[in-house]
């Protein structure tokens, strides 16, 4: 899947993102007080982004 469309589905989710590093970027749920680091590849692994929804503790994307 492409990076955007994890991005627009965290962001979706109440995600927001808390920084920035070297290779992932930072994102952070306010209401589960969890964060996650998100590759910085235009595409991004099916199971990796399911785990990262895990991880937020948000609904897991579902891959078109």
């Amino acid at each position: 899947m492409k990076r955007k469309e994890l991005i627009k589905w965290l962001v979706l989710n109440n995600c927001i993102l808390e920084r920035e590093g070297n290779k992932h970027s930072i994102y952070y749920n306010s209401t589960s007080n969890k964060s996650a680091s998100v590759p910085r590849h235009s595409e991004i692994n099916t199971f990796t982004a399911r785990g990262i929804c895990k991880d937020l503790e948000i609904p897991v994307i579902e891959i078109k």
